[in-house]
């Protein structure tokens, strides 16, 4: 059993369809980080950075409890405990980690800066608007470009790099990204967004979140001095 704790957001979609995915029985601890679960103790135990999504595999190696945290790294666990989604010739796994990590470190991270200062900063500050933005489109031309030459992002098949990615690329008009300027990326979009275990994904905790943004008491926790205490 896969005790997974979470909220719908893009890094907690990618496990959500990662479990859909393959199969596996887990059971749902709603992470509301618009009320400060996030820097609850016993979540700080399992996820130190104080970030969803998290997870512990009550059957980990040797049969001991396994707590996991950094939504790549669950990844790449339930890929390889299930043998599923993560290639094991050598030449395609590396093809498929080296997407994992474009998306950890440059495709989520300067999205949701993107999305952060298009919607949600107190005022607009056009530096970090025009920034953020242009970055947002060149990162979409980087996966356009990739998309022309494959139908995956790491090759013929599916795989975890697709899942890392797809969650991010779903509130693109929030990013200033019209995808009919990324015919490829609108191909692949289209694609992984119809398969059954995806839809099923980005539906876990959806009823929870809630809708016409945050209020003042979810943007200090979110945005404000709470985010940067020391615990």
């Amino acid at each position: 059993m896969i005790e997974l704790y979470s909220w719908p957001t893009p890094n907690g979609h990618k496990v959500h369809i990662m479990l859909e995915e393959t199969g596996l029985d887990y059971e749902v601890h709603a992470i509301d980080i618009t009320a400060g679960d996030q820097f609850n103790e016993d979540f700080l135990r399992i996820s130190p950075n104080n970030k969803m999504p998290a997870i512990i595999d009550r059957d980990g190696p040797d049969g001991h409890p396994l707590p996991l945290f950094e939504s790549g790294a669950i990844l790449m666990y339930l890929a390889e405990k299930t043998g599923y989604l993560l290639p094991k010739e050598e030449t395609k796994r590396y093809r498929v980690i080296q997407w994992l990590m474009w998306q950890m470190g440059g495709l989520g991270p300067m999205l949701g800066q993107a999305h952060h200062f298009r919607q949600y900063a107190p005022e607009r500050i056009q530096y970090a608007y025009d920034r953020y933005t242009n970055e947002a489109r060149r990162l979409y031309g980087v996966m356009d470009r990739r998309l022309g030459e494959a139908p995956y992002l790491a090759g013929e098949h599916y795989s975890i790099a697709d899942i890392a990615s797809f969650p991010w690329t779903r509130s693109h008009e929030n990013q200033g990204i019209d995808l009919a300027d990324y015919p490829n990326v609108k191909r692949w979009f289209d694609d992984i967004a119809a398969r059954p275990a995806v839809q099923r994904g980005v539906q876990v905790l959806a009823d929870r979140r809630k809708s016409g943004g945050f209020d003042d008491k979810a943007r200090e926790l979110l945005f404000g001095a709470a985010q940067y205490q020391r615990r």
